[in-house]
């Protein structure tokens, strides 16, 4: 039985290649806390998380000060036991968005080990249910991009053989949003998927309205169209769509989608694996999902979700936004619109340990 000798934490800053604004923020850099385990017979595991620009030194701070204070001397075998006693050590301070990201990079690197230890690609230690994934792309549909280039940028990501593409909407007034969707569906034609997010901007009477005149747009979801704690709001608005509404990336904890499920409030799931508090309660959200009936389609890290994508038989599109190209030694496998897992053990992550070393903001040993 290994046991964990010693915790490393990093803090890397990977500023995104492209401008990234929707309708109530920008995406300034994505602060990535690492923790890397290592056990007494010299194997060891990786993991990490997010933010899009603040709060990184805080999460990094949780998993110094009261998070990897726990871990030496436990089997990483005992992964659920890990994550349930790291959550109620934290109980205080969850459901939140810094607690459930700091489980995240601890969680994620457990199972990493768990299935190096198992010499499997995660998706296989998982569940193995499908071997690829088709992908659509977001990188190319920001809200301050004018028509011209939406439309232009959409073109291409069909030529590069993506199945489909998301397009922020939530434009001061509605006909502009209609104008620049009306515009991208005429070039790209009806076989294309096209997705919409709106990130929270909208009160339900306008969401309704929206949907309303969107739903001829032949649009696969309407993302984030509320606030995420509105649930009533979203029952309301999922009853009244054509629509359908994918809620996920602001939800911190498996109960909180339960919520949405039990009221019928969407039916996407995007889980997001970080912002979730990791692979543990990713899978629970996944299989509860799939218990209903609801396709999964995570937010983001699609460099880790396309091994949990292709573990479950309910997850229907991997997002693909690139941002780990700069520290890793390969990027995920696209190939005519399908990611293919990694065939490697592990989470089947290349990270570049010299460039990760090297652009460290912080690092720290604990043993």
């Amino acid at each position: 039985m290994a046991k964990i000798t010693a915790v490393h934490l990093y803090l890397v800053n990977l500023p995104p290649k492209t401008v990234r604004t929707d309708a109530i923020q920008s995406f300034v850099t994505q602060e990535t806390p690492i923790v890397r385990i290592v056990c007494d017979d010299g194997s060891e595991g990786i993991g990490y998380s997010y933010t899009i620009g603040t709060g990184g030194s805080s999460v990094i701070a949780l998993i110094k000060d009261h998070l990897a204070p726990q871990l030496p001397g436990r089997d990483p075998a005992c992964v659920e036991a890990i994550w349930r006693d790291l959550l109620f050590h934290t109980h205080a301070t969850a459901v939140g968005a810094i607690t459930s990201l700091a489980l995240a990079a601890i969680d994620t690197a457990l199972w990493d080990w768990r299935a190096r230890r198992a010499d499997l690609p995660l998706w296989q230690l998982l569940g193995g249910a499908q071997p690829q994934v088709p992908v659509y792309t977001t990188e190319g549909g920001w809200l301050q991009l004018p028509q011209s280039a939406l439309v232009e940028q959409t073109l291409a990501a069909r030529a590069a053989g993506f199945k489909g593409a998301k397009l922020k909407v939530g434009k001061p007034h509605l006909a502009e949003d209609v104008r620049r969707l009306h515009a991208v569906r005429e070039a790209v034609g009806d076989d294309f998927e096209l997705m919409v997010d709106a990130n929270q901007a909208f009160s339900v009477s306008e969401a309704m309205r929206r949907a309303d005149v969107l739903a001829g747009v032949n649009l696969a979801w309407l993302e984030e169209p509320l606030p995420a704690d509105n649930v009533a709001g979203h029952t309301q608005l999922a009853a009244h769509s054509r629509i359908p509404i994918a809620v996920g990336e602001s939800l911190y904890s498996p109960g909180q989608f339960a919520d949405y499920i039990q009221h019928k409030a969407c039916s996407i799931i995007q889980v997001d694996v970080a912002r979730v508090g990791g692979i543990t309660p990713w899978l629970k959200v996944a299989h509860m999902a799939a218990c209903h009936n609801l396709a999964v389609c995570p937010h983001f890290l699609m460099e880790l979700h396309v091994s949990l994508c292709s573990a479950v038989p309910n997850a229907a599109w991997l997002e693909y936004i690139p941002q780990l190209d700069d520290v890793t030694a390969r990027p995920i496998r696209i190939t005519d619109g399908m990611a293919t897992p990694p065939d490697e053990a592990g989470l089947g992550i290349a990270w570049d340990w010299p460039v990760l070393e090297k652009r460290s903001l912080f690092r720290h040993t604990l043993s």
